[in-house]
């Protein structure tokens, strides 16, 4: 279906049908532009954000998202060797816990194993996978949407009804506000982000040539399957150390420890240093990917070929494996309880 342009600004669009699930189901997306003419789709389908376009000082705007053109190829990347989760909301358990297994409240729990022997995102169909319902829709200054999905007791074989809202805001400072809030019906575990790959070069080219930084001395150790050992590494004169500037790597798969005495977490700039992006986040790590293949299966927006350095993701998060690892943040959510995680993608052309 094709998105008709949206001339306001200040608005949330919502176009009812973006498409339909195989059982049938209505997937909402919603277009949200603010007064700079920043642009922003999400639809239902995962939460996902479909698109996110940052005006630049030229007055040309540039999609720095990937993505595809139809619900179908989305519901079709789950199926490629590697999944890419574009733009999704990953869930309930981000990143990758032990042969599927934790313990909690001195029961063990065996979740669906995806990821050779391990859980990774949430299982074989985690919320990336769900259909979203729209809940409510902001206009006027800082326009916002809300989706909300209830995971039931047992789905994935995680305990309890989850239920998660999360809310999109663009504001009048070209910040893209993912926030998210959640409670559950008895204790449980939780642990959300957002999976966008960015590339502040348009998605047609690699992000090798652009620059990140990255807050944080410490990464978390893992074995070659990238299950975290409970060790931490200091990045010092080693090649994880982006503690400044340095061009993005061909390969990372990486959870950085977040240091909370500076304001950013991370931050991603243009090849050509006129446009950069600043992430913020209250969570106490970063997990930074560069991927993006479809293996030659399906096209990307623009008939964009995507390959493995088409994006690198900044996935703002708690430890992978936490519920593991007593010495690591905390990953349970007990009933009664809110879970809240708000992270900042702010953009700014020079």
């Amino acid at each position: 279906m094709k998105i008709k342009h949206i001339s306001h600004f200040n608005r949330v669009s919502v176009l009812k049908s973006f498409s339909s699930m195989p059982n049938g189901d209505e997937v909402s997306i919603c277009e949200l532009v603010n007064s700079k003419g920043m642009q922003m789709k999400v639809m239902g389908y995962g939460a996902t954000l479909t698109s996110l376009k940052v005006p630049l000082k030229n007055g040309n705007l540039i999609d720095v998202v990937l993505g595809f053109e139809t619900l179908e190829e989305y519901i079709k990347s789950y199926d490629l060797p590697s999944a890419p989760y574009f733009g999704a909301i990953v869930g309930r358990y981000a990143g990758r816990i032990s042969n599927g297994e934790f313990k909690l409240g001195g029961k063990s729990y065996l979740l669906n194993k995806n990821n050779n022997g391990n859980s990774l995102h949430g299982g074989s169909i985690g919320l990336s996978q769900r259909n979203w319902k729209l809940k409510s829709k902001k206009e006027g200054k800082n326009p916002s949407v809300t989706f909300t999905y209830c995971s039931k007791h047992n789905e994935e074989f995680f305990p309890g009804d989850v239920v998660v809202d999360v809310t999109y805001m663009l504001t009048d400072e070209n910040e893209m506000i993912v926030e998210y809030v959640a409670h559950a019906s008895q204790d449980t575990i939780l642990n959300l982000t957002h999976h966008s790959y960015f590339n502040l070069d348009g998605h047609h080219n690699s992000v090798v040539d652009q620059e990140m930084r990255v807050n944080s001395q410490r990464i978390l150790e893992t074995t070659s399957a990238g299950i975290p050992t409970g060790r931490f590494l200091n990045v010092a004169n080693c090649p994880f150390d982006f503690t400044n500037s340095r061009n993005c790597p061909a390969t990372i798969d990486t959870t950085f420890v977040l240091n909370k005495e500076k304001e950013y977490a991370a931050s991603l700039y243009s090849s050509d240093k006129l446009l950069r992006m600043s992430v913020y986040t209250n969570q106490p790590a970063v997990h930074v990917y560069v991927g993006g293949n479809c293996f030659g299966q399906i096209k990307g927006k623009d008939n964009a070929a995507y390959h493995p350095t088409s994006g690198i993701c900044f996935e703002t998060q708690n430890f992978p494996d936490a519920p593991n690892h007593d010495h690591f943040p905390s990953a349970i959510l007990k009933k009664g309880e809110l879970y809240y995680h708000k992270t900042i993608y702010k953009f700014k052309s020079f």
